[in-house]
């Protein structure tokens, strides 16, 4: 892939920009097989490509300059806003969108938020695509001052995209490095994003969490599901569950009967989107709490027959490894965005193997990527125990 931003030194985001596509793909493996080299019984299935451009379903875009003229793209390292609308990483959907929302922009009298001043409105625009091409478009604002002309405008800017479908006002008026605040104001009589995968339906609501590549998102959930199939657990936790992508994929069998699923996500946000989906694919047998994972483990007196866990980059952490590792679940998926992290959490669960681990780059251009591993409980013997 060619950049124009970052051969003119615009943007060096993407560290491995100019390096092959195969390059970076055995790069990012060869890294995650040294971090787990102490365990040698891995079974390495082929790592999972990705598209090297057009394969980013989010925009996060600081927004400088003025009204008149916004400036929509990324901070550098001396504070300017660099304009990278035409972003190649994004979707086109996206790079299609942006430059009719910094029309918007002018259009409503948004005066983009001056880091330096403190003083402006509209910190960022945050653009959301669906696997069916519908855009989610969120206005993170210091203050309400500017709804009322985002309302006025709208109708204009949803006759420019006709898939939008949903619109938010978020407010984060503190002057710190804090991408969105708490409250959220809806614009649109839609309140979430339909993330259809396969034959799963998620609902994205605008404060929840999804995975920035649909494509490798889809084959993450694919291969934890296969996992998960092959090995029949009657009860299945999902924990870290963000919108519910791995307790909705596996709550069914081959043969269509329904597991006992729990899912825990601290998101109330994430929690009402993965109850939304339950709901739609009216699975009896999955719930959804809102809550610390950790604490969920530690208070829990029925363990299941399996754990996921798709934790954020610091991993799990020193309780809920120690927990799993006394525990009698026999079977882990762990999802992770973090190698380094992970490593560290296997040390701590000597009694669960990994056996498989599959490299998915969700990320290319950068030194990022997604390992998703099956563990097995160690018998006494040293010998893995299947279920």
């Amino acid at each position: 892939m060619r950049c124009d931003y970052f051969d003119a030194a615009a943007c060096r985001s993407c560290a491995l920009m100019g390096q092959s596509y195969d390059e970076q793909l055995a790069g990012k493996e060869r890294h995650c097989r040294h971090l787990l080299l102490e365990h040698p019984g891995i079974a390495w299935l082929p790592p999972v490509r990705s598209r090297e451009e057009g394969f980013r379903n989010k925009s996060k875009m600081v927004v400088g300059g003025t009204a008149a003229a916004p400036v929509v793209g990324i901070l550098d390292a001396t504070g300017r806003t660099v304009d990278l609308r035409a972003c190649g990483l994004h979707t086109p959907a996206i790079r299609t969108a942006l430059p009719h929302l910094a029309d918007f922009v002018t259009r409503a009298g948004l005066t983009p938020y001056d880091v330096a001043a403190r003083r402006g409105e509209l910190k960022y625009l945050l653009v959301t695509e669906s696997p069916d091409g519908e855009l989610m478009v969120r206005f993170v604002l210091r203050s309400q001052e500017p709804v009322a002309r985002i309302r006025k405008h709208l109708p204009a800017l949803l006759a420019l995209l006709p898939h939008l479908r949903v619109a938010s006002v978020n407010l984060q008026p503190e002057h710190k490095a804090v991408l969105e605040g708490e409250r959220e104001i809806l614009l649109t009589a839609e309140g979430a994003l339909r993330m259809r995968l396969d034959d799963v339906v998620l609902h994205l609501r605008p404060q929840s969490f999804f995975q920035t590549n649909t494509d490798v998102a889809r084959a993450v959930y694919a291969q934890a599901r296969a996992w998960v199939d092959e090995l029949a657990p009657r009860s299945l936790w999902d924990l870290y569950c963000g919108v519910g992508g791995f307790a909705l994929t596996c709550a069914t069998g081959r043969a269509g009967e329904q597991r006992d699923v729990v899912g825990i996500e601290t998101s109330v946000e994430a929690i009402a989107s993965a109850e939304q989906s339950r709901a739609d694919a009216d699975l009896e047998r999955v719930r959804f709490e809102a809550g610390d994972a950790t604490a969920f483990a530690l208070a829990s007196t029925r363990p299941p027959d399996l754990v996921v866990v798709n934790p954020p980059r610091r991993g799990i952490g020193p309780e809920l490894a120690g927990w799993l590792e006394a525990s009698p679940v026999r079977h882990v998926v762990y999802s992770s965005c973090n190698a380094e992290s992970l490593a560290r959490d296997l040390r701590a669960m000597p009694s669960l193997a990994p056996v498989r681990a599959r490299v998915l780059d969700m990320f290319p251009q950068t030194t990022h990527y997604e390992v998703v591993t099956l563990l097995e409980r160690v018998s006494d013997a040293g010998a893995t125990v299947r279920a």
